[in-house]
């Protein structure tokens, strides 16, 4: 096997401490596992009793980072489906043993061999499974402890609606100032009663739930909501709206897809024919009139894309429709795609005519643009990017910034202008001087996922035109942050100056436990914001009932 080929995916099952590097390479074994290694009998394969017992294994292990049903979470790959399903159970049993330290994979041989064992045999059983192995309870009576943060970086108890917050280039410290937390989120049940908390005003309420991975949710002209649900493979749509907002009528939209993401209307304007979606692996799209609730007529394949690794595909269209923007994230955290042959291609914004062809490149060096959007006043292109890990708690910011076509910020050797990432000393000195400064530096590690903007008139007159940015939270910082939906004010000005505020918050229990993970964002036709979160599993709807 060649070297390049022999670069596989970062999978882990137990306990992801960092964030792995995927490979989305059919028949590839996992990073590095030799033959003989990959070809080892799992003793325990298919074995009732030995499924049972890697299920409450990989519950206590594994869930917390990879979800309770192997569906992945933000970073962290998914096990259900794709390499981790096609790998050899020698070949994930040797990288659970030996992990990868560089993008944060622990070593697991302090397990006892017969437990990896079992973790693999039930690994193999995910595709077919319903529900989480098992739920954490809720720890009361305890809280974190650590140091108050050192501002302008800030942790989740210092989160508060309304708070306002900016970082800078100045502000960052060395690489390295801190260690490198692994720090991944202890998911609970929702507490009876608990909601997200939003400013004085405004009010929120519990839109849909029992949902499996929603991810993207979308506004359709005729004011149709359409909603990934990456978990099952399927998009839901809504309908209407009761007096107690939740909506009135619901359906399947499309089904049997493999991880569905991004969601969008073709042409832009009031009359689309088309809603194309944003598979793991390619872009599709579905002949659509307004008012469809299931598609009429069979998926049609636009584009092929690079599977694995950060498997988000968002798609969004230029105002005059002739543009469709692709968003592809890196497969690793801070892989060189000059000897990585698996990110060739990756890290990029793409852009391709509506029917998928004329491939090019519109922006590079984006670790991975979870979400992008156009601006609908002036048509720029704007992305909220998930930023490397490894390099202390406080390095590297996520981002939100307009992006500059043919623009390099900096992935994998610089960051944040002129910074190089020591892991990459002395390549490409050439394009120290090329990496741009995104507009909006948010919290390290905050696992920016999704931005809209908000044009409605239902909010107070000084939120026009700002956007909604959701942060799936951290697992690289040793006091967790993020788990929140974010502002950003423009001012009216079509512009950011750098700063954001604090609007949704709450998902996290004092003791450091999450129940909630905001993912994606949209305008309902009422003016209030509709807001996915994948932790609950639910949508939940925020809207202004004044003073």
């Amino acid at each position: 096997m060649s070297s390049a080929s022999s670069r596989a995916l970062h999978v882990a099952l137990a306990g992801c401490l960092g964030l792995l590097s995927t490979v989305a390479l059919a028949q590839e074994t996992f990073h590095h596992v030799p033959s003989a290694a990959a070809s080892v009998a799992n003793p325990y394969q298919g074995q009732a009793d030995a499924i049972s017992a890697g299920g409450k294994f990989y519950a206590a292990n594994c869930a917390s980072c990879h979800g309770g049903v192997g569906q992945g979470a933000g970073n962290i790959p998914a096990l259900r489906q794709g390499p981790a399903q096609q790998a050899t159970e020698g070949a994930l049993f040797w990288f659970i043993t030996k992990g990868d330290v560089k993008d944060g994979m622990p070593s697991w041989a302090a397990l006892p061999e017969k437990e990896r064992w079992q973790i693999v045999a039930y690994l193999k059983t995910l595709p077919t499974v319903k529900a989480p192995a098992a739920g954490a309870s809720v720890v009361t009576g305890s809280s974190i402890t650590t140091p108050p943060p050192t501002p302008p970086f800030t942790d989740f108890r210092y989160e508060a609606p309304g708070k306002s917050r900016k970082i800078t280039v100045a502000d960052l410290p060395a690489p390295y100032a801190t260690g490198s937390a692994g720090n991944a989120p202890q998911m609970v049940s929702r507490p009876e009663g608990a909601l997200p908390k939003a400013p004085p005003g405004f009010k929120v309420n519990l839109y849909a739930e029992g949902l499996d991975t929603p991810r993207v949710i979308r506004t359709a002209p005729n004011g149709d909501i359409f909603l990934a649900e990456s978990g099952s493979g399927q998009i839901r749509v809504y309908r209407g709206m009761t007096a107690d907002g939740k909506p009135a009528q619901t359906a399947v939209f499309a089904a049997h897809l493999d991880q569905p993401y991004g969601i969008a209307f073709y042409p832009v304007g009031p009359n689309p024919q088309w809603i194309y979606i944003g598979d793991t692996n390619a872009v599709l799209r579905f002949p659509y009139r307004n008012g469809d609730l299931q598609a009429r007529g069979a998926a049609e394949h636009i584009a092929d894309l690079p599977g694995g690794g950060h498997w988000t595909r968002d798609i969004a269209f230029s105002l005059d429709s002739k543009t469709m923007f692709v968003a592809v994230g890196s497969a690793s955290n801070v892989d060189d795609p000059d000897t990585t042959s698996a990110e060739k291609g990756r890290a990029n914004i793409l852009a391709f005519n509506p029917d998928g062809s004329n491939r090019r490149r519109y922006a590079w060096g984006i670790r991975n643009p979870s979400g992008i959007a156009i601006d609908p006043k002036n048509g720029q292109l704007w992305t909220t990017v998930n930023e490397r890990d490894g390099l202390g708690d406080n390095l590297v910011p996520d981002y939100i910034t307009s992006v500059r076509e043919d623009g390099f910020y900096g992935w994998p050797w610089w960051y944040m202008g002129g910074h190089q990432d020591p892991r990459h000393q002395g390549k490409h000195p050439e394009l120290k001087d090329k990496v741009l400064t995104p507009d909006v530096l948010l919290q390290p590690h905050n696992a920016s996922l999704q931005i809209t903007f908000y044009e409605a008139s239902h909010f107070p007159a000084d939120y026009q035109g700002d956007l909604f940015a959701a942060e799936h939270g951290s697992w690289n910082k040793a006091t967790r942050v993020g788990y929140e939906v974010i502002r950003i004010p423009r001012h009216h000005t079509g512009k950011a100056s750098g700063e954001y505020e604090d609007f949704l918050t709450g998902f996290v229990l004092p003791n450091g436990q999450v129940w909630g993970r905001p993912v994606s964002l949209t305008t309902a036709p009422d003016g209030s914001l509709l807001v996915t979160d994948d932790g609950s599993n639910s949508v939940w709807r925020v809207d202004y009932v004044g003073q």
